[in-house]
């Protein structure tokens, strides 16, 4: 008989519908080897007893969505996360650049769009703050970068410098640029030009964010947007076990550049099956569909309320999506694609069809990512396409993004449409939960708190936003855990089951026990992938 290396005894929510509740849990080579009196049998000498305390062990988060290596890297950048107003965040990146005199650029991300009025930032502004050198800050949605007037500069960007494709330079009456870019095209006028990370600058940013996912919980992460060299730095992490997470990394095609991406996807993966160590895979790849709803880019059915000539800006046109999403599936790729809008997700919707429908039937779990803003006549589609919707649940809630920014650009009838979580959990839908970090927080546990209530951490409204779009506490558990095991192809992870490999994460209550609201403040005391403790507080 099999001697369990490690006990856990307390309360157990084991996610597995057949027993959902244990009291024992015992592990050995990884994997789950008893539960309740069978796991206590097992126990021996040399077991290691953890004592939950009061405690629940539950299945290890796991991260649907999430960008690892941009967010540790701005850990170590200017501090624009939490800023209140613009006076603080001025003041913020002010005590930056005077503590780094060395730097050449000052850069950050992770400010707040509604510190200013319809998310524009100036560059006069940002001046007052860095006055001696280019500064290039990116706002909390990544889809916006706020700029100095010596960026501007340095990059050329005048009065006369048009619009890039796909992309917007914010200007002033004169049509001088106002120090706002809107969009990955826009942002690269400046961006180009910021020195690159070294790779001892990106391997420690994956160091500092691998130590911040499991000390939230999170045992495996979907990297949503990675190049080729990027993936190398997980893998190289991976190598020197400086790797505390298991990662797949979705690998950036973009629109015009994918046919020459297919053998550099191609070859990508081959090395992270070769060099990944079960730790680091390479199998999706990843596709834009549109921007984002604030700054009015997200793709729309029709036209935006606040600007009545604008349908969004399309990444792809929805005939290039397709054509792409069916030569990288026959590629053997995963799907992935960020819809916001939608026109984006209808698109995206598209797209999956036109694949089945020319290479055919088979086990592929598309992904649409954010699925935010969902025509009702698409929300059957998911389940009858057999895609997996991606939510960031954190993002469901009337916080100032949706009430400034997002609500007045849709419209009633358009507002009563977003993050339809338990819409589409009701036909069936897969669900996957995810941060999108460094777009938000990290912490699951404060996503599920608003997927169960669709109320801000002040409690408004009080009946939640869009009650029918609440789930239950159960399915937001199993959307960060069995949900995202579905998405990663991780069919034997995601509950605690015997034969199971032993990802589980220690939670100092039962949230179940509390208020809902309140789930939000529960702490992980441990975190442990594979029965190896990669976080104990």
């Amino acid at each position: 008989m099999t001697t369990a290396e490690l006990l856990f005894r307390g309360a157990i929510r084991t996610g597995d519908p057949r027993r959902p509740v244990a009291d024992a849990v015992a592990v050995a080579g990884g994997r789950v080897l008893a539960l309740g009196d069978d796991a206590r049998a097992v126990a021996g000498a040399r077991t290691a007893i953890v004592d939950l305390d009061g405690g629940i062990l539950v299945p290890a988060f796991r991260d649907g969505h999430v960008h690892p290596l941009w967010g540790g890297i701005e850990l170590a950048e200017a501090p624009l996360v939490g800023a209140g107003s613009l006076d603080e965040l001025l003041s913020r990146i002010a005590a930056h650049a005077a503590d780094h005199p060395e730097l050449e650029w000052i850069t950050g991300g992770g400010y707040d769009p509604t510190l200013a009025p319809h998310g524009v930032f100036l560059a006069e502004w940002l001046d007052r703050a860095v006055p001696d050198r280019p500064a290039f800050l990116l706002a909390n949605d990544h889809h916006t970068a706020w700029v100095n007037s010596a960026a501007l500069t340095r990059a050329g960007i005048d009065a006369d410098t048009p619009d890039p494709d796909r992309g917007r330079i914010g200007r002033h009456a004169d049509g001088s640029p106002n120090g706002t870019l809107v969009e990955w095209t826009a942002q690269a006028l400046v961006a180009r030009l910021v020195p690159r990370r070294t790779a001892e600058q990106q391997a420690a940013g994956l160091d500092r964010a691998g130590a911040e996912l499991v000390r939230h919980g999170i045992v495996w992460a979907q990297e949503a947007a990675a190049t080729p060299g990027e993936l190398d730095t997980y893998l190289a992490a991976a190598a020197a076990g400086r790797l505390p997470i298991r990662v797949n990394v979705a690998l950036r095609a973009e629109p015009g550049r994918w046919p020459a991406q297919r053998d550099q996807f191609r070859a990508a993966r081959a090395r992270a099956e070769h060099a990944g160590g079960g730790l680091v895979s390479a199998r999706t790849v990843k596709m834009f569909a549109d921007g984002v709803l604030e700054t009015g880019t997200a793709a729309l059915l029709e036209p935006y309320t606040d600007d009545p000539h604008s349908c969004g800006l399309p990444v792809w046109t929805a005939e290039e999506l397709a054509e792409a999403a069916v030569a990288f599936d026959a590629d053997g790729f995963q799907l992935h694609v960020h819809a916001i809008g939608d026109a984006g997700v209808r698109a995206a919707l598209d797209a999956v069809a036109r694949v089945t429908a020319v290479n055919g039937r088979r086990d592929r779990r598309p992904v649409i990512a954010h699925t935010q803003l969902v025509h009702p006549d698409d929300l059957p589609r998911f389940a009858r396409l057999g895609v997996i919707a991606n939510f960031e649940p954190l993002w469901a809630q009337l916080d100032p993004t949706m009430v400034d920014l997002t609500l007045p650009r849709l419209g009633p009838v358009r507002g009563e449409w977003l993050y339809p979580l338990g819409g589409l959990a009701r036909r069936g839908t897969t669900l996957s939960f995810g941060s999108d970090w460094p777009v938000s927080s990290v912490r699951p546990l404060a996503g599920i708190a608003v997927a169960v209530t669709r109320r801000t951490p002040a409690g408004v409204p009080l009946d939640g936003w869009l009650p029918a779009e609440r789930v239950g506490l159960d399915a937001a558990l199993a959307a960060y855990a069995a949900g995202t095991a579905h998405q990663a192809f991780d069919d034997d992870r995601g509950r605690i089951e015997v034969g199971a490999p032993a990802d589980v994460v220690w939670i100092d209550d039962d949230p179940a026990g509390r208020p809902p609201l309140e789930i939000a403040d529960l702490a992980v005391r441990g975190t442990w992938l594979e029965g190896r403790a990669t976080f104990l507080a």
